[in-house]
């Protein structure tokens, strides 16, 4: 009777199969997922286009007001009524 791997390299699509198992032996990756990792790497990088910081400071302002939500409505409100007094 052969013996079955627990994980096998490669799928039957030829994809890396992906385990978070080590099945008792020391966790490393295989060639096949550091050079799909790698792939992954490089679109992710390729990606990162003229409006990529401009997207990155929109999440981090969305991320400060949101958690300050309340605060930004009175400053908010303040700002419109101090403006509206001045005329």
């Amino acid at each position: 009777m052969s013996q079955i791997s627990p994980m096998p390299q490669m799928a039957q699509t030829g994809q890396p199969s992906w385990s978070t198992a080590s099945f008792g032996d020391t966790a490393d990756t295989s060639p096949a997922e550091l050079a799909e990792l790698g792939s992954h790497y490089s679109d992710c990088q390729g990606k990162r286009g003229s409006l990529f910081t401009l997207r990155c400071l929109a999440e981090r302002a969305n991320g400060f007001i949101a958690s300050r939500f309340v605060t930004t409505l009175a400053v908010a409100t303040l700002i419109i009524g101090g403006c509206a007094l001045v005329r």
